[in-house]
């Protein structure tokens, strides 16, 4: 047998008792660390994002070996599909200015909010989801769902994140230009509150891009083509996602690819070491 395989005959014996590589285990362990760090992101993780997460649970290797190992177990984000948007232009809505002119990077928290309203489709028919979202994190600080698109579903998510962030000083909040947010109840409640509103150009989503950028993550992420059987279900995983994912896991480019919740973590204690 040894002469037929080319091999000397104590190196043959040797494979007998260890015929796995010492790197072909370390790779099969390393793997099953992968392949955890995907599940516990929700799926959403490319191999940039399990890097990290493996550096963050002191399991260090390569990125390019993370990138190989998902490759072979075929482990991938999860991802669904882009719908194209165009580029238009618009005039101001008399309500408010574009304050925020895409000034999407900001300081501190509680400086700047933006906020939308997105639908996501069940068999019982449509579910609205308005969200309140903090430029400086990117952490979604308020969110409401309802069966209708009307200005309370709005004054709902901002009420939520008025009382979940408590802010000491005045806030502005961009919006589109729907009537959700140029109702006068809408524009009472921001006054109330000592908010300041901004509004995106007629027509232009690019003027609200984080808000949009929220939306295409979350219908890529969790929704992924799917028609929820009821909204009850619907509710369940939008709310799964924003506060079990998005705000404590999913890495964000444009916090150093830390989550919302560990980037704003970060700010503030860096505060109380000054």
């Amino acid at each position: 047998m040894c002469k037929t395989l080319g091999v000397h005959p104590s190196g043959f014996y040797t494979w007998l008792k260890e015929p796995v590589s010492k790197r072909a285990e370390a790779d099969k362990k390393l793997t099953a660390q992968i392949k955890q760090c995907w599940i516990e992101s929700g799926g959403f993780h490319g191999y940039r994002n399990i890097y990290l997460d493996m550096r963050d649970a002191n399991q260090f290797c390569g990125r390019d070996r993370v990138l190989r190992l998902m490759r072979q177990a075929a482990i991938k984000a999860q991802r669904g599909y882009d719908v194209p948007r165009g580029y238009y232009g618009g005039k101001p809505d008399s309500v408010a200015e574009n304050e925020l002119n895409r000034g999407f990077d900001v300081e501190a928290p509680n400086t700047w909010w933006v906020t939308d309203i997105t639908y996501i489709k069940t068999h019982e028919g449509f579910l609205f989801l308005a969200v309140v979202i903090d430029l400086f994190a990117r952490n979604v600080v308020g969110w409401s769902m309802s069966d209708r698109m009307t200005e309370d579903i709005a004054m709902q998510a901002l009420t939520s994140a008025y009382w979940r962030r408590k802010p000491t000083g005045e806030v502005k909040i961009h919006s589109d230009q729907g009537s959700q947010y140029a109702s006068r109840q809408f524009r009472k409640l921001l006054e109330s509150y000592n908010i300041k509103p901004s509004m995106s150009r007629r027509g232009n989503c690019h003027d609200n891009a984080v808000a949009e950028s929220f939306f295409s993550n979350l219908k890529k992420d969790k929704i992924r083509r799917r028609i929820y059987q009821t909204r009850a279900e619907a509710k369940q995983a939008v709310f799964h996602y924003i506060e079990m994912v998005y705000n404590p896991k999913r890495r964000h480019t444009n916090n150093q690819r830390v989550s919302p919740n560990n980037f704003e973590r970060e700010y503030f204690k860096q505060l109380e070491g000054v």
